[in-house]
């Protein structure tokens, strides 16, 4: 688990980087598909991630709106303020988290039961889902995107 994880943290780092080299008013425009910008992107993942993991804990979810985040550098700051709480659930995790259930109640009141597992796995792939995104986006502005590729990330170290 915490390789994928730890693959969306570098990625998610590197599009900063990238959004550092991009005139602001590329990444706060209204862009088809997604969530709307740039950025809003960046802080959707941010905090659909985090969410997610405090849900899981039984925690109280974030309630910010993207307004009073509308810069690379306040989107940032909350990554690095949302990060600890999540890679320390991340670090905690083990196989007997995996079958655990989780009661999500429906805004009309409908009870869905979840694996903790799967939702984790779709904290990962939601994220992937949306890098995809900025890609597309990267290559309408005509500028190289990240590469999404795992491999050459060194996340698992081989053998001697």
């Amino acid at each position: 688990m915490r390789t994928f994880f730890e693959y969306n943290w570098i990625v998610r780092e590197q599009w900063y980087e990238w959004c550092a080299e991009v005139p602001y008013d590329e990444l706060i425009r209204p862009r088809t598909g997604g969530v709307g910008s740039i950025l809003q992107t960046l802080f959707h993942i941010v905090d659909v991630e985090w969410s997610w993991i405090r849900s899981l804990q039984g925690k109280s979810d974030f309630q910010e709106s993207f307004e009073n985040y509308k810069t690379l550098e306040k989107v940032m700051q909350l990554d690095r303020t949302f990060r600890p709480e999540v890679e320390g659930f991340v670090d905690s995790w083990d196989e007997s988290m995996e079958t655990r259930s989780f009661f999500d109640t429906q805004p009309n009141g409908k009870v869905d039961v979840d694996a903790w597992g799967e939702v984790m796995r779709h904290v990962i792939a939601h994220e992937i889902h949306h890098i995809g995104q900025l890609s597309i986006w990267a290559r309408e502005l005509g500028k190289k995107p990240v590469s999404a590729n795992l491999i050459g990330k060194r996340l698992i170290k081989p053998r001697e």
